[in-house]
């Protein structure tokens, strides 16, 4: 018997690739999109309250109406986009959690698909989506880079062996979008097995990227026992993104 020609078998793996590429955008756009209409949603005290007593009509007065004053609109908050990416057990979940002052999980668990968390700060909103690191969810980072204004790269210090897939992957972002400002994580600093910072920068090739670009290179240890904004390398990092982000 003849062999089956692999040709419809290829055209569906790509057709169930593109959709499941779509319906990752879609649902980031959904989710980003949807916060202004969440923050007018905020009326539990209105509806849980016992309603007050109207006046009646010989105790309404038209002055009384003129001499209240308006309540103020809620303000909106402008948004800013964070992007992190990196591959597979480099700590983008955990980074997410920590930043949220959620318990890192335990062990390693991949995302299949996207996590998001929301963080308000004085002036704006940062909303920070991680997208999964696995070869097959590599292929979509490219397209969420020109949608967000700082892109965070999470590289796992001692994991030698696919030190150059993430090299590879981390200069595809960098030549999608010249202007977009880059912080590398240099994550798990802690581990005895780590690489220093001087062999991360020459082995990730950020000495030959144009020195006119923003790229920023941090050591962590976002360590799953510790607490988010105690932990100095998390600080950090959180600083340096308000600080590109305002």
């Amino acid at each position: 018997m003849a062999p089956r020609p692999l040709g419809p078998l290829v055209l569906a793996l790509g057709g169930a690739a593109a959709v499941l590429g779509s319906v990752l955008f879609i649902l980031w756009k959904t989710y980003f999109g949807s916060g202004r209409e969440r923050r007018w949603d905020r009326g539990e005290a209105w509806w849980g309250a016992e309603p007050a007593r109207l006046p009646q009509w010989d105790e309404w007065d038209p002055e009384d109406e003129e001499e209240e004053e308006e309540e103020p609109a809620l303000e909106e908050l402008e948004q800013r986009e964070v992007l992190v990416l990196g591959l597979d057990g480099s700590g983008k979940s955990t980074f997410l959690r920590v930043l949220s002052g959620k318990p890192p999980l335990e062990g390693h668990i991949p995302t299949w698909g996207f996590n998001s968390v929301r963080l308000p700060t004085k002036d704006f909103e940062v909303d920070l989506l991680e997208i999964g690191g696995s070869q097959n969810l590599r292929f979509y980072w490219k397209e969420f880079v020109n949608e967000v204004d700082v892109l965070v790269f999470m590289v796992d210090s001692a994991d030698r062996l696919r030190l150059p897939w993430a090299r590879q992957e981390l200069h595809k972002l960098l030549d999608k979008d010249p202007d977009l400002p880059v912080v590398v994580v240099a994550n798990k600093q802690d581990l005895s097995e780590a690489m220093s910072m001087v062999e991360l920068q020459q082995e990730l090739g950020l000495q030959a990227v144009d020195s006119q670009r923003e790229v920023f290179l941090l050591a962590a240890s976002i360590a799953p026992a510790g607490p988010g904004f105690e932990n100095p390398g998390t600080v950090h990092i959180w600083k340096l993104l308000l600080e590109l982000l305002s």
